[in-house]
């Protein structure tokens, strides 16, 4: 059956998340419901991953099967826009090789978190306030401590069904640009609240609260209570997710 993949955005504040939930309106229902509806008979979507609730998808990827005749692909983008709501966007829809997946084809996925020590009104929906300034540098060089490891359980949230809590990071990294303080992580997968979970941590160092032996220790105790607290999902963005080149079509 012919297999196409979606790349689309969102901004995640009126969601539960990326993933079908009984408590609330997600992203993955709203795409399928309007799939669905154009395509006239139900589809069901694969994303890339998880969002939590509130975190936001510059670039998202999920699949779909369809066997029946196919709108061209702008057409079909452009009926799609027309139909989802103004936080949700699609930019392209192309067919892809039969066995290629949205979540177990891809090879890296990369987050980015917004952070700001101003109040600004216009930013703070999508950034998470400090009311100190972080030692940037001080966090930088913990994060080539993070490149070390590749358990990483201590930043899980806990009891999920995930077979193994190994992940490669190939990035991590601070900067600065304007009054946003931006961290930066790439790795081949991550767990569930990984990312704010690291985050929260690398804020313990940018406040003078941990050195890299209290990182170490951290990772090494595979724990999630000894590590920082979550930062919150709001400023969290799925930046991009990367797949072999010879899955296209």
């Amino acid at each position: 059956m012919p297999r196409y993949f979606i790349t689309l955005s969102y901004n995640g504040k009126n969601y539960v998340g990326w993933q079908v939930q009984p408590n609330g309106l997600s992203v993955q229902q709203v795409l399928q419901d309007a799939l669905s509806t154009i395509l006239r008979e139900k589809v069901e979507i694969v994303g890339a991953g998880r969002t939590d609730a509130g975190v936001h998808a510059r670039k998202m990827i999920a699949h779909f099967d369809w066997d029946g005749d196919i709108f061209a692909a702008d057409d079909l983008v452009h009926k799609l826009n027309n139909f989802l709501p103004k936080d949700i966007s699609i930019f392209t829809i192309q067919q892809v090789r039969s066995d290629a997946h949205a979540r177990f084809s891809a090879t890296s996925r990369t987050y980015s978190y917004h952070i700001t020590t101003i109040k600004d009104p216009f930013l703070h929906e999508l950034t998470y306030r400090l009311h100190f300034v972080p030692d940037m540098e001080r966090m930088n060089a913990l994060c080539t401590v993070l490149k070390e490891y590749e358990d990483f359980t201590s930043f899980s949230k806990l009891h999920t069904d995930v077979k193994t809590n190994h992940c490669r990071i190939e990035i991590a990294r601070w900067e600065k640009k304007g009054d946003t303080y931006i961290f930066t992580i790439r790795a081949d997968r991550f767990l569930r609240n990984m990312v704010r979970a690291i985050t929260g941590t690398l804020l313990e160092a940018g406040r003078g609260r941990l050195d890299e032996r209290g990182l170490r220790r951290i990772i090494e105790a595979e724990n999630r209570q000894v590590a920082g607290d979550s930062v919150p999902g709001h400023a969290l963005f799925l930046e991009d997710v990367s797949y072999p080149e010879d899955i296209w079509l």
